[in-house]
């Protein structure tokens, strides 16, 4: 058997993800009939039909079904070697840093640098999804995290709480109240994982009756601050956020309350638990420092 194109890899992936050749080859920027050639030439190397394609569409077999999953634990973990070798000779002069949106970390990493005049500090705008993964692939030396997170192998040093708070259109009701409660926010659609906020979702799912229950199928799938923002703006729904992400991505359209009984978020730095490295510790000591002394303002 050759050897897997990680290429071929990536292009099936693309095609699961659209069912369809004509947008997946758009989002690839290659040619319809390339990237059925490609898919063809893998389906030939595996000895397995991925895809069945008729004049109804384009659909998933089960063999096909069963190798996303591992397709795309393959490329993640070739992708983490390629990180990794680039970031293997990194000197203790160099430092990539992670923060999540609406987190300033420009004071920290601009008094660590002061202290170290020769230190290079590369910053990486991360998400929920990659605040951690981005540490433990090697992209990153050290994250500034919104909890919780996997902590496991993780030294995470506590910086701050902060309130979170619904994100609202602009000219809603809701905003004439000075606060509000997370069950009144029950019959709201939330444009984010349930999961991500179960105080929401506990709300809907005693505020709604069985035929309003929580379905997402109609909803926008937003994947950045500013994606949602823009779904809430046109009054698709609402987003729940700890309350310095909603102040820095301020904009006209929309307006924000904070929510009583919903408990705070929490901010970290975290690292690797073998990254002995004192500059590290030097930051960790900077950031418990300046951000106890800085507390996210209230509304």
């Amino acid at each position: 058997m050759p050897d897997l194109d990680l290429r071929k890899l990536r292009y099936f992936l693309v095609v699961a993800e659209e069912l369809n050749y004509g947008r997946a080859a758009e989002r690839l920027h290659i040619a319809q009939p390339v990237l059925s050639r490609q898919i063809a030439a893998l389906e030939h190397e595996l000895g397995v039909t991925l895809f069945d394609r008729s004049k109804r569409g384009t659909t998933m077999t089960e063999v096909g079904a069963l190798l996303v999953d591992d397709a795309r634990a393959l490329l993640h973990t070739a992708s983490a070697l390629q990180r990794r070798a680039k970031t293997a000779g990194r000197t203790e002069d160099h430092l990539t840093v992670g923060f999540m949106p609406g987190l300033m970390i420009t004071a920290a990493i601009r008094e660590l640098r002061a202290q170290h005049p020769d230190l290079v500090v590369d910053v990486v705008r991360t998400g929920w999804d990659t605040q951690v993964e981005l540490l433990r692939d090697g992209t990153l030396d050290a994250s500034f995290v919104r909890l919780p997170i996997a902590g496991r192998g993780l030294t995470v040093v506590p910086l701050f709480t902060e309130p979170r708070v619904v994100v609202l259109p602009a000219g809603h009701p809701m905003l004439a109240q000075d606060t509000v409660t997370i069950d009144d926010l029950g019959l709201l659609d939330l444009l984010q994982d349930p999961d991500a906020v179960p105080e929401w979702r506990d709300a809907a799912a005693s505020a709604r009756p069985t035929a309003l229950s929580i379905d997402r199928a109609g909803l926008p799938l937003a994947h950045s601050v500013e994606e949602k923002l823009e779904h809430v703006a046109g009054g698709r729904g609402i987003v729940i956020l700890p309350e310095s992400t909603a102040l820095f991505y301020t904009r006209p359209d929309v307006d924000h309350r904070h929510i009583d009984d919903l408990r705070h978020g929490a901010v970290a730095l975290a690292f690797e638990a073998t990254n002995t490295s004192p500059m590290l510790a030097e930051l960790a000591d900077i950031a418990t420092r300046l951000f106890d002394r800085t507390p996210v303002p209230h509304r």
